[in-house]
């Protein structure tokens, strides 16, 4: 079994340079054909309520109710671009969220010029409490230095999943002593802490080379210390299109990271986050 981790769905594609087909290019009917293409069984949805996709928490809740037996709706809750981020009452905003609609998870963008106090301070505790409470996965965007944050957020909650997307920002072009690295590394003993293999071309200086053989050498670190059982991939489509396809995006890491043991590409491919979804029996 195949679980994309890391996806998006719109109605309107938000992104500039313009496109020929802004109307269609983000739509869940593209990804459900990419998925079905090339052998993915599922995937959530992370949701972005950017650029005129102000409604796109609703957007994904109605294709996800049609395809209950594909798609998983991770609803934006206060991410960084709305005007509620980090303002009081996100526990209350969560709840309604997790009431109104039967979902696995929630996605929070952190600004990268936050340095993510908020989410263990008095509002984020209580934010993360209303997760507990309805047993929600935290997938969380954000750069290496808010992961001192994220830890304690985690060993308050120590049976909340944390997934963090995309390397958990961690750049292939660092230099010596790998502070950011390091940093990322040091949640490895939080066993709630996983890591999203996934946006290979935002830890790389070159961004259409592919296979991004350049950023292996973070892979492997981040597989070392976290290893199969906290690490999912995932494709970043359709944002994953100013790289490389969607197949690319798979095979960059099913055939182009050899370090990683068949059996351990199958954890981290889907098993792992199967797992966390809550599907014991598929």
């Amino acid at each position: 079994m195949i679980i994309d981790s890391h996806c998006h769905a719109w109605t309107y594609w938000p992104y500039t340079p313009s496109v020929p087909d802004p109307e269609s290019r983000g739509r869940v009917e593209q990804l459900l054909n990419e998925m079905d293409l090339h052998g993915v069984d599922k995937a959530v949805i992370i949701c972005a309520q950017i650029d005129h996709n102000p409604e796109n928490n609703l957007y994904i809740s109605e294709v996800a109710a049609q395809h209950q037996d594909r798609l998983y709706q991770f609803p934006d809750v206060d991410c960084s671009w709305s005007t509620t981020y980090h303002q009081p009452g996100a526990a209350d905003r969560l709840r309604a969220i997790a009431e109104r609609w039967p979902i696995k998870g929630f996605t929070h963008y952190l600004r990268h010029d936050d340095d993510g106090a908020w989410l263990y301070g008095d509002e984020g505790i209580a934010f993360f409490k209303v997760a507990e409470q309805f047993n929600l996965i935290a997938s969380i965007a954000g750069a290496p230095h808010h992961q001192a944050a994220i830890r304690k957020v985690a060993e308050r909650f120590p049976a909340m999943p944390i997934l963090c997307h995309h390397l958990a920002g961690v750049k292939a072009q660092e230099a010596p002593p790998h502070t950011a690295l390091n940093e990322v590394l040091a949640s490895a003993k939080l066993p709630n802490i996983y890591i999203k293999l996934s946006g290979f071309a935002y830890a790389t200086q070159v961004k259409w080379e592919y296979p991004y053989s350049d950023t292996h050498w973070v892979i492997r670190s981040l597989y070392e210390h976290f290893g199969p059982y906290r690490m999912c991939w995932g494709s970043d489509y359709p944002v994953v299109r100013f790289f490389m396809t969607y197949k690319h995006a798979l095979e960059a890491f099913r055939t182009h990271c050899t370090f990683v043991p068949e059996g351990d590409k199958a954890w981290i491919l889907g098993k792992t986050l199967n797992g966390l979804l809550g599907n014991v029996n598929s």
